[in-house]
């Protein structure tokens, strides 16, 4: 996976994965029970230079390829899903604001993003929306040198320790269609922005994912993204290539942990006098879980290495999403059968994959409107070739 990476970038994969395999798995279990959110690595990511990795000069020194930066993702999550996370809106705000943003907007925000001295995040989701982005009731209306901001956000991860959102909403809600009255807004925190709460959930544990609230917030108008209304879908489409790109790969590091720490178990166990893995039943589902895992792999290196290549990679970016989480559920509960009664328990990581690896499948765009989305791009281009 590393042959398209510059020598540069493989130091990197490997300097990500020793620290995961020496800093992060030894600690790992005792933070997301405890559901404490991992301070200290997340120092030890900014020192590393993990959230300046998209970010390229004059305003970052280290930014990455696709290619790199989708192993990276995966390896944070083979340690822990939710380091990934933490990364992962930032990563595709640092996107939306080096294509779109003014001049003024680069440099404000950009090389403190390049450190993690700044931290972003991106706000999409409303209560009754889902995935359904054009229906949001979120609204910003011009008003002299201000927007003022009214409506909320759901599932918003990082909201608590961002110091920037990147808001979805209507500057003219009267649109037709609708998607035309959409922008994007650079917000900080202040008066009339509050976070709500802090969501209770299934897994994806450490990081906060909160509900919004806007009530006359004023915004200045120097913070529309790109400097023009009625942009802002366009804009966050082609920010949602990273991140299902970002999906996918978050989906492959709980998937590989899952197997790593199934074939090890396998190989540990006994039963009826030899390894469990020799026998047929265990030794299919490893067989079947490396496949999977090996076919997502190249699946979504070969749509970062079409979306690096400026080539539209909507197609296969999410193509790469729904595989990719699709197999990591699938391999997380093999994972399980093959533990055994041990795979229920608290005292394995296992059951901490089961937990992690529905997210990707309701994230970025549930699967079942990314399977609409792939189906729709087929019809318009009119070709499955290459």
């Amino acid at each position: 996976m590393m042959d398209h990476l510059t020598a540069e970038e493989v130091s990197i994969v490997k300097l990500v994965r020793d620290w995961v395999t020496h800093e992060v798995r030894p600690v790992v279990r005792e933070l997301e029970h405890s559901n404490t959110y991992p301070e200290e690595l997340i120092e030890q990511m900014k020192q590393m230079g993990i959230f300046g990795l998209g970010i390229g000069e004059p305003w970052g020194e280290a930014k990455v390829s696709l290619p790199c930066y989708v192993l990276v993702t995966e390896e944070l999550a083979r340690g822990w899903m939710s380091l990934a996370g933490a990364m992962g809106g930032h990563t595709v705000v640092a996107k939306l604001i080096q294509a779109f943003g003014t001049d003024e907007q680069k440099d404000r925000y950009l090389p403190r993003m390049a450190t993690g001295e700044l931290r972003a995040t991106m706000a999409l989701t409303e209560p009754g929306g889902g995935s359904d982005l054009q229906a949001m009731r979120t609204t910003a209306i011009k008003d002299g040198e201000h927007y003022v901001v009214n409506g909320s956000k759901m599932w918003i991860t990082n909201a608590r320790r961002s110091g920037l959102v990147a808001l979805l909403c209507k500057t003219d809600p009267s649109a037709s269609p609708a998607h035309k009255g959409i922008s994007i807004l650079l917000c900080e925190k202040g008066e009339g922005f509050t976070v709500s709460r802090d969501l209770p959930k299934l897994g994806y544990k450490g990081v906060e994912t909160c509900e919004l609230s806007f009530a006359d917030m004023r915004v200045e108008a120097g913070q529309l993204l790109g400097g023009v209304e009625g942009r802002g879908f366009a804009q966050m489409m082609s920010g949602l290539e990273v991140g299902r790109l970002q999906v996918a790969a978050r989906s492959l590091g709980v998937g590989r942990a899952a197997l790593e720490d199934a074939l090890e178990y396998a190989q540990q166990r006994e039963s009826f006098g030899r390894p469990i893995w020799k026998h047929q039943s265990i030794g299919n589902y490893l067989a079947d879980m490396a496949t999977k895992l090996e076919a997502a792999r190249q699946l979504t290196q070969y749509a970062a290495r079409r979306a690096e290549s400026a080539d539209r990679a909507d197609l296969e970016a999410g193509m790469a999403k729904l595989f990719a989480s699709e197999t990591a559920m699938e391999v997380a509960l093999d994972a399980i059968r093959i533990h055994g009664g041990y795979g229920y328990s608290t005292e394995f990581d296992v059951e901490r994959y089961f937990r992690d690896a529905p997210l990707m499948i309701v994230g970025e765009g549930t699967n079942e409107i990314q399977r609409g989305v792939i189906a729709r791009q087929l019809v318009k281009r009119g070709t499955v070739a290459p």
